[in-house]
């Protein structure tokens, strides 16, 4: 069954790429924000979203780094993953029923930048230097592990009437290939690095950082979590996935201990997938043969699976459309939602998107546990 939900784009789309808002309640709470220069009146919402998302203090501040991750991060996969994945990490540390979001406000651009260098371009630089060699060499002996730099911060309500810094989120993203050119400045060439040595440069990285962050002005004593995120190749269509965390205690300055991060995205149809990824596998190539003996005017389905814990938890469906007519798109739109209640198990979300040379024009979505579908049509 089709339940037909008007949504505003604009709110759902902010809602699903920060993953960590909410709407203003009527009831409002003005409170004082103590940061690391001065105190200033902010707005907490108290309204709660469903699930666990954090709240966010207002006016909203914007990141001190700004900018850079569009320009270090190979895709836009990866750049909304890199943040959301930091998020899902700081749940287990930082509770939501508790703590509010803000965006990073103590690593600004300059020193992100300098971090980011070669020890060689810069005394501040993490990753190693390349003095003296030639890009071959380079690649083999001395890539660019570090590409960017992501600073969440977590506040948490001081008295009754403040908020204070209560606990810092780091995401380190790494390369997982390392891209070159030879001296002649012709082809690009790609290293890839080794999941071992990417995990080994790269909790060397976290310690360095974790002890600099000890070092900045309002840091010394605030607990810090620290992520190491690997980024996807260039070219691939599903985000990289972090794959460590550490939690780092008050005043402490050294990483004791690493989690495992379980997490996995997988494109679908699959040629040849593993026994564990076949039943989903199975389950898109019959949705996607009913789309397309149904209607001849879709192409290129394709699907992203998000995996933790070995456990399939979501899959997002993209289907370009080429229709014109806004009752052909409806027509289409009804069809695609009873195919998905049809193919995919119960237990298991499913999004669709379905869009057009004008731009989006449908979302479908069935939540976990469900067997209805919420559709919205975007130009109706």
């Amino acid at each position: 069954m089709m339940k037909k939900r008007r949504l505003i784009p604009a709110i759902l789309a902010a809602a699903l790429l920060a993953g960590c808002t909410s709407p203003l309640s009527k009831e409002e709470k003005k409170v004082v924000t103590q940061d690391k220069d001065d105190s200033q009146s902010t707005i907490v919402p108290n309204t709660v979203t469903e699930g666990k998302y954090y709240r966010t203090l207002l006016p909203y501040k914007e990141s001190a780094s700004r900018g850079l991750i569009v320009s270090n991060i190979y895709s836009n996969y990866d750049i909304q993953e890199v943040e959301q994945g930091l998020t899902r990490i700081s749940r287990n540390v930082y509770d939501p029923d508790e703590y509010f979001f803000q965006e990073g406000q103590y690593l600004d651009k300059e020193t992100v930048q300098s971090w980011l260098a070669r020890r060689n371009q810069s005394a501040e630089g993490l990753n190693p230097s390349d003095k003296g060699m030639s890009p071959t060499e380079r690649a083999k002996k001395a890539p660019v592990y570090l590409a960017h730099i992501i600073e969440q911060d977590y506040l948490k309500q001081s008295g009754s009437n403040k908020v204070k810094l209560a606990g810092i989120s780091i995401g380190l993203a790494l390369n997982s290939v390392y891209y070159y050119q030879k001296e002649d400045y012709g082809a690009t060439y790609d290293e890839p690095i080794p999941d071992a040595t990417l995990n080994a440069e790269g909790k060397k990285i976290a310690e360095k950082v974790v002890k600099r962050l000890r070092g900045m002005d309002g840091l010394a004593n605030v607990p810090i979590t620290i992520g190491l995120y690997k980024q996807s190749a260039r070219g691939d269509i599903v985000p990289g996935t972090y794959i460590a965390y550490a939690e780092v205690g008050e005043g402490k300055s050294t990483i004791s201990d690493w989690k495992n991060v379980s997490e996995k995205y997988l494109q679908f149809p699959m040629s040849n997938p593993e026994d564990k990824y076949r039943e989903v596998n199975d389950n898109f190539i019959a949705f996607k043969e009913k789309i397309d003996s149904y209607f001849t005017n879709s192409a290129n389905i394709i699907g992203t699976g998000y995996y933790t814990q070995d456990r399939m938890q979501s899959l997002k469906i993209k289907i370009p459309i080429k229709f014109y007519g806004s009752s052909e798109i409806t027509g289409f739109t009804q069809y695609a939602a009873s195919e998905v209640v049809k193919q995919f198990p119960k237990d298991l979300k499913v999004e669709v998107s379905i869009t057009s040379v004008n731009g989006p024009e449908a979302l479908i979505v069935k939540k976990s546990g469900e067997s209805e579908t919420f559709v919205h049509l975007y130009n109706e």
